[in-house]
C-alpha cells in the first residue's frame, strides 16, 4: 500500500469511525458492493428505455413513502416530462395532470434535513463551498454540519428531487426532477431530495431543451410521455434489472476517490489533489449470474 493510499484510508478511518473500514485495513474487508434494494428502486419507462432510480428513505421517509404511494396508485402512468433546463433539471409530472392520487398526500411538509446522529457517514477529506463537510450516506453524496448536527443529501448530477412552490410543504413527489447537468449546490436543504438515477441518466439529459421560461416546453405536443413507473420488488423477478453499487465504507472506494483526486494518468500534467463531492463517481453495475 502506497503512502498517499495509507494517509487517504486511516483519513476516512478517523473521521468516520467505521469498524468496517478498520476491518479492511486489517485485511478483512468485507464485500465492496451491495444489491440496491428494489424496495426502494423506481422502474420508469421511457419510449427509449428504462430509466432507474435508487429511492433515499434514509433522507426523506415520508416523501419516499408518499411517492411509493403515487406509483402503486399508478399515478405517473401516460404523465409527461415538461421541462428540461439547459445544465440544471429534466422535470416531469404536471400538477395540472389530475393523476389518481391513491393513497398518497397531496402536499408534505419538506424534508431538507435529518439529524445527523446514527447515520453512517463515509467524509472526504477535502473542504467544500456549501457545507462544513461532504462526504457519503447511506449510498448517497450527502454533507453535514457534525456528527451531532445536520445531515442532508446534496444536489449532484443525477440526484432526483421534489418539486414545489413557494412554500417548505408544497411538493409531496407529484412532481420530481433530475439534476442534469453542473451540481447547482444552492437547492441544497431547500428541496426535499429522494433519491438518484442509477442508470438512464442519458436518457433523461438528452432530452431537447426546453424553449419555454425555466426550460418548459411551450407545446405540449413536445411533452416525452412516460409510459409507466414501477417499484421493482412490485414485478417479478424476470422483469427487474439486479443493481448493485459500491459501498463508500471500504477499501476500494477509498481507492476510487484517491484515484481521482490525484490523477496518474499520463495525460495529467497537474494533478488537483483535491475533490468536490460531486466528482467522486459511485460505481453501479449489473448484478453478474452465478
Amino acid at each position: 500500500m502506497n503512502t498517499q493510499r495509507t494517509l487517504l484510508l486511516s483519513a476516512l478511518v478517523a473521521l468516520s469511525g467505521h469498524a468496517s473500514i478498520a476491518a479492511a485495513a486489517d485485511g478483512a474487508a468485507p464485500s465492496p458492493w451491495r444489491t440496491i434494494d428494489p424496495n426502494n428502486t423506481l422502474y420508469m419507462e421511457l419510449t427509449g428505455g428504462r430509466v432507474i432510480i435508487e429511492l433515499a428513505p434514509q433522507f426523506a421517509p415520508n416523501h419516499v413513502a408518499n411517492i411509493k404511494a403515487l406509483v402503486r396508485a399508478k399515478y405517473f402512468d401516460q404523465q409527461r416530462i415538461n421541462r428540461v433546463q439547459d445544465n440544471f433539471v429534466t422535470q416531469w409530472g404536471d400538477s395540472n395532470f389530475a393523476g389518481p392520487l391513491g393513497e398518497a398526500k397531496a402536499s408534505l411538509p419538506g424534508e431538507f434535513t435529518r439529524s445527523a446522529v446514527g447515520l453512517p457517514f463515509d467524509p472526504l477529506p477535502d473542504p467544500d463551498t456549501y457545507a462544513p463537510q461532504t462526504g457519503f450516506a447511506a449510498g448517497f453524496p450527502a454533507a453535514r454540519e457534525s456528527a451531532t448536527g445536520q445531515a442532508w443529501a446534496v444536489h449532484c448530477y443525477g440526484m432526483v428531487g421534489v418539486g414545489r412552490g413557494n412554500e417548505s410543504d408544497s411538493g409531496s413527489g407529484t412532481e420530481l426532477y433530475a439534476v442534469n447537468g453542473q451540481a447547482p449546490r444552492q437547492l441544497d436543504r431547500n428541496i426535499t431530495i429522494v433519491g438518484r438515477v442509477v442508470q438512464g441518466m442519458d436518457l433523461l439529459a438528452s432530452l431537447p431543451r426546453g424553449k419555454g421560461s425555466m426550460g418548459f416546453y411551450e407545446n405540449p405536443s413536445q411533452h416525452v410521455v412516460i409510459k409507466t413507473v414501477r417499484i421493482a420488488a412490485d414485478l417479478p423477478e424476470s422483469e427487474r434489472t439486479p443493481l448493485e453499487a459500491m459501498r463508500t465504507d471500504t477499501p476500494e472506494f477509498a481507492k476510487n476517490i484517491e484515484s481521482r483526486r490525484n490523477r496518474q494518468d499520463e495525460w495529467y500534467k497537474v494533478p488537483a489533489g483535491k475533490i468536490d463531492v460531486c466528482n467522486v463517481p459511485l460505481p453501479v453495475r449489473r448484478i453478474r449470474a452465478k
